[in-house]
């Protein structure tokens, strides 16, 4: 029961979010823009109008992430809030366009925005607040065998008050005594093999423990499953990914149709761009690079070259510290903050050796230094690279190989257009999260978990 009012709760404290953020476009609709319609709007297509507004702002809002108030920063949830009300806002300016005949005055949905950025805020931090004092961070505990780290992440990402970790033990201590999670509320099983888990999951469950599990390489593929009957017996059927033909026929449509598009609009940056880097050194505009996509088969990615001419004039491949990196040139460094760098891969995504969404593309050099270690990192070969993916989504530049590999095989293993889609709307949060583009530490190239 207190479960389901805390649900209740939190669901009327995120549809007053979404009535705050429409109130200043409701409220400008009806005073201004509906009144300059060609066809005058009456209450059923204004109440259309705004509904219009309210589906955009909550979809966007969920892709981005917006309504998390227990599991994100209120700095985050502003942004993604303001994230999803601009592209709302501009959809329906766009809209109105259209009603109108003629293009018009930008200053009433200007202040709108501005409005709506005011309403986050308040919104954000009131709802933080409230949830905190009323839900008290839940007595948790980690169980752990190969990750020792979690504790120090849920500090680092702000989570403490969501969870008081009363307990940190080792899975063959835990297996001893079961009942040392008896009063919990929640358990992190961090990296822990099938044996224990399975046996600690069925324990916590009886106990009414929420689990939070960390899987392994073999936990990821197994999430793909399908489900299906057998010798009247319930089966889980795993095989290599395997997409339906007209998801790839859809896909590779989209391709086509997206990248070409963004190549036409991003054409006049893409120009300045190429004659700053001209002006910079004199040295060549783009850098091909060999990487590796579908079946372990090598293709040549296009980039604005953001480093110096002899970045590796010693042979040896090395990913990027990032601002530490002193071979990033003045114009590369902010074509990498912006990822005006990646825009000629554009041209890859039309020409077939990409595609928008998937595995972000490997050096050979590189992935085999991982392989060594991690010999599944293959596994993420088995679909067509892409611009951008789930572990350029949820992760960041410099989280480790064997997290990027977990996030791209939980793609792979569920692979669907809504999907890629959903990964395509997100991947618009994160180009200005400088978090999602810091290098990697000198050394952690094979450092895996």
């Amino acid at each position: 029961m207190d479960r389901l009012i805390h649900d209740i709760l939190l669901r009327i404290v995120k549809v007053l979010n979404i009535v705050l953020i429409t109130i200043p476009f409701a409220f400008c609709w009806v005073n201004y823009y509906a009144l300059r319609t060609a066809d005058r709007y009456y209450w059923k297509g204004n109440s259309l109008v705004i509904a219009i507004f309210v589906i955009s702002y909550f979809l966007y809002g969920r892709i981005y992430e917006g309504f998390l108030i227990s599991l994100n920063r209120i700095s985050e949830m502003i942004y993604s809030q303001v994230l999803a009300a601009l592209i709302s806002d501009g959809i329906l300016y766009i809209i109105a366009w259209l009603l109108i005949k003629k293009l018009p005055n930008m200053v009433p949905i200007i202040i709108v925005f501005a409005c709506q950025i005011l309403m986050a805020c308040v919104w954000s931090l009131a709802a933080h607040h409230w949830y905190f004092r009323t839900f008290p961070a839940k007595k948790s505990a980690i169980v752990y065998d190969m990750r020792r780290g979690i504790s120090g992440l849920i500090d680092q990402y702000g989570l403490d008050k969501k969870f008081e970790i009363q307990l940190a033990i080792t899975s063959a201590k835990c297996m001893e005594d079961l009942s040392v999670l008896d009063g919990l509320e929640a358990v992190f099983l961090s990296g822990i093999h099938s044996h224990e888990r399975n046996r600690i999951l069925k324990y916590c469950v009886e106990k009414d423990i929420r689990v939070y599990v960390i899987p392994k390489i073999g936990d990821v593929i197994m999430s793909g499953a399908k489900k299906m009957h057998m010798f009247h017996l319930p089966i889980l059927r795993v095989e290599r990914y395997s997409p339906p033909p007209e998801y790839l026929f859809l896909k590779r449509f989209f391709d086509i149709v997206l990248s070409a598009a963004a190549l036409v609009i991003l054409s006049p940056v893409m120009l300045i761009t190429a004659i700053a880097i001209k002006i910079t050194d004199g040295g060549p505009i783009f850098y091909q690079q060999r990487r590796l996509t579908k079946d372990g088969k090598i293709f040549h990615v296009l980039k604005f070259r953001s480093m110096r001419v002899d970045a590796e004039k010693d042979g040896i491949a090395r990913l990027s510290t990032g601002d530490k990196d002193d071979r990033i040139t003045p114009v590369g460094n902010i074509i990498r903050k912006c990822r005006i760098d990646e825009t000629p891969q554009f041209f890859n995504i039309l020409g077939g050796s990409m595609s928008l969404v998937g595995p972000r593309p490997e050096r050979p050099e590189i992935a085999s230094q991982y392989e060594k270690d991690m010999p599944e990192f293959r596994l993420r070969l088995q679909a067509k690279a892409g611009l951008t993916g789930y572990a350029q989504v949820y992760g960041k530049y410099n989280t480790t190989p064997y997290d990027k590999l977990q996030m791209d095989l939980m793609y792979i293993a569920n692979p669907s257009f809504r999907e890629d889609l959903r990964i395509m709307l997100a991947t618009v949060k994160i180009l200005f999260m400088k978090e999602s583009t810091e290098g990697v530490e000198v050394g952690s190239v094979t450092s895996l978990k």
